[in-house]
């Protein structure tokens, strides 16, 4: 028995559409970021993105539970003096919806060039349309 290790030849990536209205945004995030890595394929390997690309569409849809609407913030820093700053969830919503998913999904690939790479596989589109559609890429529905 030999330990299977994917080559770069040996990775077909597929495209694949995911619609974000009514889903939660963890259940959500999580998956997509399994599919990001790899992790639904017999092929996995853990040194290589073999994962597929993801388009995700109607990202102000997305559904948020608890008091996370009220509460949840988001921290940046200028890295100079007081250049902290704190965004509110639903200001982020407002303004930038999909970099909601953006944020959820790259706190859950790696952190390093390879969650890189894999990140730049997340396409996230505000409305219901992208332009994506010369990849022919398929319907996903999750169960969310």
């Amino acid at each position: 028995m030999k330990t299977y290790s994917a080559r770069e030849s040996d990775i077909q990536r597929r495209w694949l559409v995911v619609d974000a209205e009514g889903k939660t945004l963890g259940r959500l995030s999580a998956q997509i970021a399994t599919v990001l890595r790899g992790k639904h394929k017999p092929t996995y390997t853990p040194h290589m993105d073999t994962g597929d690309f993801v388009v995700v569409v109607n990202a102000e849809k997305v559904v948020l539970t608890g008091t996370k609407p009220e509460k949840k913030k988001y921290f940046h820093h200028t890295m100079y003096p007081g250049g902290a700053t704190w965004t509110r969830l639903t200001e982020l919503l407002s303004k930038h919806p999909e970099r909601v998913i953006e944020k959820a999904v790259k706190g859950m690939v790696p952190r390093n060039r390879l969650g890189r790479a894999m990140m730049k596989k997340l396409k996230v589109y505000a409305g219901p349309q992208h332009p994506h559609a010369a990849q022919q890429p398929e319907t996903w529905n999750i169960e969310a």
